[in-house]
C-alpha cells in the first residue's frame, strides 16, 4: 500500500499520536544527513507514530509493523538521521494478484511467492518531492529481481496511483480482490503490478 504525501482523516487519540510524531520529526536541516536503511526493532515505535500521523483513514495495528519486520526484515527499511525517522517502506514476497487486507498479520510469508508486494511506503511531508521515494522503490525492485521475483505488486491509496505508475507500475483488475481491496475503505483503491 502506498499512503506517500496524504494525511488522513481523524480518528481518536491523533492528538497524543502527533504529539509522538512531533518529537521525532526532522528538520530540514536533519533531512541532509538522512539515508535508507534497514528497520530495526527499536525503530518501530516512530515507525508505528509515523504511519498514525500520516495514514490516519488507513490505521493498522502496531502488531502489523512488527510482524511484517519479524516475517521479512530485508524489506523494512526507514530513511533517517541519526535516531529521527522521516520515511519508512514494508515490503516482502507474497502471491501473485493477491493482497493482504488492511491491518491484517500474514502469519508466514509464502513458501513459493510470486511477486514482491510494497504494503506501505510512508513519507513525512519534508521528505517529499526529494527522490526518497523513487530511489527506495527502485532498490526493492533491485532486491526482487534478486531473490528471482518477476513482478512487484501493490495497493494504491489516496490518489498515489499516479506516483506508482511513475515507477512502471499498472493498474490490474482483478475480481477477486474486491473484498479485501474494500478494507481499505477508499473507492480509488487500486491493486497494481509491475513487471521487472
Amino acid at each position: 500500500m502506498f499512503r506517500t504525501g496524504f494525511y488522513r482523516h481523524g480518528w481518536p487519540g491523533q492528538a497524543h499520536v502527533d504529539t509522538m510524531c512531533y518529537t521525532a520529526a526532522m528538520t530540514l536541516h536533519d533531512l541532509s544527513a538522512a539515508t535508507w536503511r534497514r528497520m530495526t526493532a527499536a525503530d518501530l515505535p516512530a515507525v508505528c507514530a509515523l504511519s498514525a500521523s500520516i495514514h490516519q483513514a488507513y490505521p493498522e495495528d502496531d502488531a502489523v509493523f512488527a510482524e511484517r519486520l519479524r516475517l521479512y526484515p530485508d524489506g523494512c527499511h526507514v530513511y533517517a538521521s541519526a535516531d529521527k525517522i522521516a520515511a519508512y517502506v514494508l515490503s516482502h514476497p507474497w502471491r501473485a494478484f493477491d493482497a493482504p487486507p488492511l491491518n491484517s498479520l500474514l502469519g508466514a510469508i509464502p513458501a513459493a511467492p510470486s511477486t514482491y508486494y510494497i504494503h506501505d511506503l510512508a513519507l513525512a511531508p519534508q521528505t517529499r518531492g526529494t527522490g526518497t521515494a523513487t530511489w527506495i522503490v527502485s532498490k526493492l525492485a533491485e532486491h526482487a529481481f534478486a531473490t528471482r521475483l518477476s513482478a512487484m505488486s501493490l495497493v494504491a491509496v489516496n490518489g498515489s496511483a499516479g506516483f506508482w505508475q511513475r515507477q512502471g507500475f499498472v493498474r490490474a483488475d482483478v475480481p477477486a480482490l474486491a473484498e479485501k481491496l474494500r478494507t481499505y475503505r477508499d473507492d480509488g483503491a487500486r491493486f497494481m503490478t509491475r513487471t521487472l
